[in-house]
């Protein structure tokens, strides 16, 4: 459970090396701010990611997930988004059975220049985290 002295959630970003990965780079050297609780792991495709893994960041302490998807501009795939919204599903429905709200995973579809759109999408994620500060147990 977040406190309510807690300033930021911590947040699990799974990114795709080619799209979202130099998005979020550029975001860094834009010095658009976001929380530095932020963390990142890189993938090849998001449609690779397994509900097993985002089960496991919660089961670590991650506040919240976001997956920084490729859409129509995977290398793997024009399929990437849709294939991803299918592990995300499957998630948020493994999440209601822990009794963890789905709103804490959120994904969303980045281009390799999106930056102020990936700022967007984490800050509202963490004020969400932060507001709701978990009532589930």
């Amino acid at each position: 459970m977040i406190s309510s002295l807690k300033k930021n959630a911590k947040i699990l970003v799974f990114s795709t090396e080619k799209i979202s990965d130099p998005a979020i780079d550029m975001a860094g050297l834009l010095k658009l701010h976001y929380p530095p609780t932020v963390y990142t792991i890189t993938v090849p495709c998001s449609s690779g990611i397994k509900p097993s893994w985002i089960m496991h960041a919660f089961e670590k302490g991650f506040d919240g997930v976001f997956i920084a998807a490729d859409g129509t501009d995977c290398v793997f795939g024009e399929s990437c988004t849709e294939k991803t919204g299918k592990v995300v599903s499957m998630t948020h429905e493994k999440m209601k059975q822990n009794n963890l709200d789905p709103a804490r995973l959120r994904m969303a579809a980045l281009c390799s220049v999106c930056s102020d759109a990936f700022i967007r999408q984490v800050r509202s994620l963490n004020e969400y985290l932060i507001k709701t500060r978990y009532s589930e147990k």
